[in-house]
């Protein structure tokens, strides 16, 4: 079955796969939820290449699941939000969530890559917890969330591998000195270093010589001319 014959099916599952039913739409909008909003952060999360990324986005936009919003006129730059559908694919990515921390292979009493919190009742959002009944449907703007350190340390990992095969430079770490954090120097001398670097260099390249007063040319002899006045 075509995407397009999946998309007139009379059943809602396939329907609503031939909007969300791969793996990159769902990690789209989960880094759309964590605060991701632009093209190039998407992609350094997701490992996505840019080409496909650019379609799924382009699919999302026309299924209006995610909408753009310019944030530079001057570079024609955007952002991805997500639509009030979009959203609710929340509780979808909440119930994928609870089914990976029960079935995802990780030891008993993993900590959660995002710890949510629902804000109502101060409950934690573990692997068995269900959405409270309701019109409403879940959303994690309903929720305090905070990440790991293990998840923390691979999203900076991913984005400073991005920045390298982009060949961007990546933020070095700093010196601390006396409690303070130092910017480590570049290994350059200064201007007027390298200059008496470079005198001293040369001193001592260039042989010395030894001056005799023996060598030294005579002075000439001056003779004096007497000069005679004309008698008046």
């Amino acid at each position: 079955m075509s995407w397009d014959e999946t998309s007139e099916s009379v059943c809602q599952i396939a329907r609503g796969l031939s909007v969300v039913g791969d793996r990159w739409t769902l990690l789209i909008m989960r880094e759309i939820s964590m605060g991701s909003r632009r093209f190039e952060d998407i992609q350094a999360q997701t490992g996505m290449s840019s080409n496909l990324l650019t379609i799924r986005l382009k699919r999302l936009e026309e299924d209006e699941v995610i909408e753009r919003r310019q944030y530079s006129a001057h570079a024609n730059r955007f952002e991805y939000y997500a639509t009030q559908k979009g959203r609710e694919l929340d509780g979808v990515l909440l119930a994928i969530r609870a089914w990976g921390m029960r079935w995802g292979g990780f030891p008993p009493g993993t900590e959660p890559a995002v710890a949510l919190v629902y804000k109502k009742t101060g409950e934690a959002i573990d692997a068995l917890w269900q959405p409270p009944g309701g019109k409403k449907p879940f959303s994690f703007v309903d929720t305090q969330s905070s990440i790991s350190k293990a998840f923390a340390k691979e999203r900076e990992a991913r984005a400073n591998a991005f920045k390298v095969s982009r060949g961007k430079g990546v933020d070095k770490p700093v010196k601390k000195t006396s409690g303070a954090a130092v910017k480590v120097p570049a290994k350059r001398q200064p201007a007027e270093t390298e200059t008496l670097a470079r005198k001293a260099a040369r001193k001592k390249a260039t042989p010395k010589v030894g001056l005799s007063l023996t060598h030294l040319p005579a002075k000439k002899k001056v003779t004096a001319i007497k000069r005679t006045s004309k008698a008046a």
